[in-house]
């Protein structure tokens, strides 16, 4: 195929880009978080050298949900997607792309063993906690290290889903499709989002690049210090309060948490099981509208601390009134208080955490309950053990098993297995079936850290 043939979708998906996030709000969000933690590399993907991961699509789509609604960022998802993958294969079409490929997975790999650690490192930390503000540093820190992980767990997937497609479209060509040609650098996970230096026109010699795991295929490894002042200055970014992202109508990439984490592709969540949400009276419906009129007013006339100080109290709010406040928020274009109130409720005791992610799940809203249990799940061992136990006492079955799942996906077996300690008859069956959802090598560590730690049922 011709260079120029193969640059038809790199431009198109580029020139897509460029609209995308012309209708963004570049100083707030996650578009905000990227141009901020590397302008360079997203100039180079909005200019079309580097083609950002798909996660990093998704961050944007959220963008525009929170901007213009739901809807409209499941109307651009299909779109989004059909041109993001055109603008993959062409850029691994090019010469040397399979050993530039292989490269970066090594890399991935690398990271995705760091991240584990750095997650199990955190939930010791954090079980030790000696005062309420050193726990709360060390469940953002904890969150941002959980992300970094799946963020590198589904790059790893994408890279060898990448190989596998050139490796089956040179077959019967007798290609080896490497070459000779050095990978064009780029950059690698980091706790907070950035891109790609963009290549010079001319061969150069190979130099570190620089970046983070937000942007996929584009991947280096950076030392731990760095790393970890990353993360920490990316806790000071409110649009960021939430690691993980999700657009309405796609699945953000997920995987097993652990350390040495396996080849096989993790298996997804189980969807949220469709019910009824339950009914609002005309006095709670008044009082979402008048709190969200409120919080705009607040917005309006620039009293930050205020409304977040109310986003802090709807955050007690029941667990049934969530979803309507969802939809009037983004209606009245605060989906940026929405991500908010949801990092405010994570640190909800982990019963009532359960209710509302059950609520919001049975509203059909299950991303919203996702993101929000990933986030509430960076608690001490026990207190996830307690909580389920204490949910399956009082019948909610359901919500028992969506913690538990959210739990295992985020936490390296290690930790996972710690949760037992209460009651291990009764919560070991669980863990394992939870696990299984994970994936079968997952399963196997976490039998191998049961049994180092004296737990079995």
């Amino acid at each position: 195929m011709a260079v120029d043939q193969l640059a038809v979708g790199v431009r198109e998906f580029a020139g897509y880009l460029n609209g995308l996030v012309a209708r963004l709000d570049p100083g707030g969000g996650w578009y905000a978080v990227f141009r901020h933690r590397d302008p360079e590399g997203m100039r180079a993907c909005l200019d079309g050298w580097e083609v950002p991961p798909w996660d990093v699509v998704e961050a944007l789509l959220h963008d525009l949900a929170g901007a213009y609604g739901p809807a409209a960022a499941a109307r651009e998802t299909e779109r989004a997607r059909s041109l993001h993958r055109a603008s993959v294969a062409a850029h691994d079409l090019r010469p040397g792309a399979r050993a530039s490929l292989g490269g970066h997975l090594d890399a991935m790999l690398h990271e995705q063993r760091r991240a584990a650690g750095r997650t199990a490192e955190l939930g010791r930390l954090l079980e030790s906690a000696a005062t309420r503000e050193e726990a709360e540093v060390l469940r953002v820190k904890l969150a941002w290290a959980q992300d970094d992980h799946a963020r590198a767990t589904a790059r790893c997937a994408e890279l060898r889903a990448r190989l596998e497609d050139l490796d089956r479209r040179a077959a019967p060509e007798g290609r080896s499709g490497g070459g000779d040609v050095a990978p064009t650098p780029v950059p690698a996970p980091a706790p907070a989002p950035s891109a790609s230096n963009r290549p010079e026109p001319e061969p150069r010699p190979r130099r570190r690049p620089r970046g983070s795991a937000r942007f996929a295929g584009m991947m280096n490894v950076l030392d731990a210090t760095a790393a970890t002042a990353a993360a920490e200055e990316a806790e000071a970014a409110p649009a960021a309060a939430a690691p993980a992202v999700t657009p309405p109508g796609a699945r953000a990439p997920r995987g097993a948490r652990f350390a040495g984490a396996t080849q096989e592709p993790v298996r997804p969540a189980r969807p949220p099981e469709p019910r009824q949400p339950s009914p609002l009276d005309d006095e709670a419906r008044h009082e979402i509208d008048g709190t969200v009129g409120t919080l705009l007013a607040l917005r309006r006339g620039g009293r930050g601390g205020e409304a977040h100080a109310l986003l802090a109290e709807l955050a007690h709010w029941p667990a049934a009134r969530f979803p309507p406040l969802a939809a009037a928020l983004h209606r009245a274009g605060l989906g940026a208080d929405w991500a908010t109130l949801l990092w405010e409720a994570a640190s909800l005791p982990a019963g009532r955490l359960a209710a509302v992610a059950d609520a919001l799940a049975g509203a059909g809203r299950g991303a919203d309950g996702e993101r929000l249990l990933r986030q509430g799940v960076a608690r001490p061992a026990g207190e996830i053990g307690d909580a389920v136990l204490g949910l399956a006492d009082e019948g909610r079955g359901r919500e028992a098993r969506a913690l538990l799942d959210a739990y295992v996906r985020a936490r390296p077996p290690e930790e996972t297995a710690r949760s037992a300690a209460a009651d291990p008859r009764r919560l070991v069956p669980l863990l394992l079936e939870a696990a299984s959802e994970v994936s079968e090598p997952y399963r196997r560590h976490l039998v191998h850290a049961l049994r180092v730690t004296g737990l079995t049922a």
